[in-house]
Formats: structure tokens, C-alpha cells, sequence
């Protein structure tokens, strides 16, 4: 078996040889930052999110402490992918007959596999290099019970932002997190040091008022949850601070100034397909489910389900401003989809 320090070389460089921009290890140890986590599940921030509150057999939250966790892991391995592209921001989408879908899911691939794959490929490196059947691991990319960005300010791949996003001062804020819970005892990286300073640009821009503070979010009010996660019918007085999104919201990401020279990713995985970047609204709110289907095969956009991107369609018809989505609208108020059915007919209303 090799020193710790050669088994962390090794899976650096296997994160390297994977296609990862950014590698490095956090230790297991309580995060001040995840004090506030319990209080922010109580006070309902985390909305339908009901996989957020996991308890384990005591009744305590496993995203609260990885000790709770996973008591056998000794060091998390994190690491990150750029998926940064060339495209506008959305801050610079201007037809009004247009919706805007998060840029983390333009391309055809589900970012969750993509990650797993190269992490997958890491672990495997790290068995190779430990050379003992007795090392445990679990990979997760958004699906474990922790807190990613707590862990990749513990390993040096970024601060956490005011926006609650992982920044780092050269790749920005668009980056993919996949961890690797190990057995292994390996040395911890330095922590990112917060450069936000002054900047409020992420709070003062979000058009719902999500951020109740700095790095604090009230999921409820969150584009990107009332677009993806959020079932039913959305608040109206949330309506019309979603403009014209249909799926995730990159505001507070758009107007970050480290995110003016973030690099561009060019993995294959993570090119746009034109069609989603500024999809046309009407084509939206109008599409089969087995279109539907055809079109989000393998993508994100699958977890806001049909009847979702219908509803946040018709609404972002309503927030257009343009009177040639009327006649639709009127249509669609008598979908079958009574969600459907009642955002157009709230978004008839506002048109006229």
C-alpha cells in the first residue's frame, strides 16, 4: 500500500487524466456552515424538498453532519467540472418570444452522469493506489446525504459565494461538484478564502428577493426551484419576477463579476443543442408528451416533468409583454391540465 500522500497524488492525478478542472480533498470534520442547516430545514426554506430533511435512525438530519453520515468516512474527495459555454447570458436574451433554460442543461446528457462517469474513474484509481479491499468509498454527484458546496470550500475548489455558489477565481461559478466519501485518511486541502468583499450584485439582482441574507437562500422564492422542483401551481406574486424562465434561473451567476472571463468547457457532453438555448415559448407550451419525451431524453430538464415546462411556459408568455401570445393563451386556459390551464388564464389577464 502506498503513503497517504502518494495515494492523494495519485487520485489527483486520476481526477486530472478524468477531465476534472479542479481536485482536492476536505476533511470530515463539522463545518461551521452547516450550523445553520437544521434552523434553514425548520423554518421551511427548503420548500417540497422533502429529501433535503433525511433523518437517520436517531432522527437526526444527515446533511447536518457527515458524522451522522457516513461515521466510517475519514476525508472527502471533491472534485469539479467546468461546464461553462460560449453563449449569452441570459441577461442579454432580448425576443420576448423566448423562454431561457438553465445553461447546466443545454446539451443532451444529464450532467449527473457525465460527472459519475469521471468520478467513477477516480475511485477506481484510489482502490488501485490503496491496494485493500478493506477501503470504502460512495460517489455522489447531487445525490448524497451532504452539503457539496461545504465540502469544495474545505478542499480549496472555491469560496461559497453570496449566492450560495461555489466560486473559484479563475473557472467562475459554472462548475459541476461530484465527491468521493473515502475511508481514507488522506491531508486536507487549504480552505478558499472569500473573495466576494463588498459585492452584492448576486442579491440585488435576483427579481423574487430569494436571498433572505448573504449565502443564505429561501428556496421558495428561488426561480430554479419554482421552475424545476416546485409541483402545482406557482404563487402569483411569484409569477411575474420569473420573466421568462422555463427552467432554472442563472441570474445571480450572470451578473457575477468573477463570471466575466469564466473560462469555456469544451467536453463533447456539454456543447448546447441550439434549440434549448432560448427555446421558443409557444413550442413549449405546446409540446406532446411524446415530445416531450424525444426532446429531454437523458437531459435535467426531465425532473421538471411536462406539465411543469408547460406551466412555467404559459407564465413566461404572460411576463413577454408581447400581445401575440393572447390567442394561445386563451386556448391553453382550457388545457386539461388544470395548472396548465389556470397560469394561462392568469397570463391572459396580464396581457390584456
Amino acid at each position: 500500500m502506498l503513503s497517504a500522500a502518494a495515494i492523494k497524488g495519485a487520485v489527483t492525478l486520476a481526477a486530472t487524466e478524468a477531465g476534472f478542472d479542479l481536485v482536492g480533498v476536505a476533511p470530515v470534520d463539522d463545518a461551521p456552515e452547516l450550523e445553520y442547516f437544521p434552523r434553514w430545514i425548520i423554518e421551511g426554506h427548503a420548500g417540497e424538498m422533502k429529501y433535503m430533511a433525511a433523518r437517520d435512525e436517531q432522527g437526526r438530519l444527515k446533511r447536518a453532519s457527515l458524522a451522522h453520515a457516513a461515521p466510517w468516512a475519514r476525508s472527502v474527495v471533491v472534485c469539479a467540472l467546468n461546464y461553462n459555454t460560449a453563449q449569452p447570458y441570459s441577461t442579454h436574451a432580448r425576443d420576448r418570444a423566448r423562454g431561457w433554460i438553465s445553461r447546466y442543461a443545454w446539451s443532451r446528457h444529464d450532467y449527473h452522469d457525465a460527472v459519475m462517469l469521471r468520478l467513477r474513474q477516480v475511485e477506481a484509481a484510489a482502490r488501485r493506489a490503496c491496494g485493500s479491499d478493506d477501503l470504502i468509498t460512495r460517489c455522489y454527484v447531487d445525490t448524497g446525504p451532504i452539503v457539496e458546496r461545504v465540502v469544495a470550500k474545505y478542499a480549496g475548489i472555491g469560496w461559497i459565494g453570496k449566492n450560495t455558489c461555489i466560486l473559484n477565481q479563475k473557472l467562475g461559478s459554472w462548475l459541476f461538484l461530484g465527491v468521493i466519501l473515502t475511508s481514507l485518511d488522506l491531508a486536507p486541502d487549504l480552505p478558499a478564502p472569500d473573495r466576494c468583499g463588498t459585492c452584492t450584485r448576486c442579491i440585488e439582482a435576483c427579481p423574487t428577493d430569494a436571498f433572505i441574507a448573504p449565502y443564505q437562500l429561501d428556496s421558495n422564492k428561488c426561480i430554479s426551484y419554482l421552475t424545476i422542483e416546485k409541483r402545482g401551481a406557482i404563487p402569483e406574486e411569484l409569477r411575474s419576477g420569473m420573466g421568462r424562465h422555463v427552467f432554472g434561473c442563472d441570474i445571480c451567476q450572470d451578473v457575477c463579476p468573477w463570471n466575466r472571463k469564466a473560462a469555456v468547457k469544451n467536453a463533447a457532453e456539454f456543447q448546447p443543442r441550439e434549440e434549448l438555448v432560448n427555446p421558443a415559448l409557444e413550442w413549449l407550451a405546446e409540446m406532446s408528451a411524446e415530445e416531450f419525451r424525444e426532446t429531454f431524453r437523458g437531459s435535467p430538464v426531465r425532473r421538471a416533468k411536462r406539465a411543469g415546462l408547460r406551466r412555467n411556459a404559459v407564465i413566461a408568455m404572460g411576463n413577454s409583454g408581447d400581445q401575440r401570445f393572447v390567442p394561445l393563451l386563451e386556448k391553453l386556459a382550457g388545457d386539461e391540465d388544470e395548472v396548465v390551464a389556470e397560469s394561462a388564464a392568469w397570463a391572459v389577464r396580464k396581457l390584456t
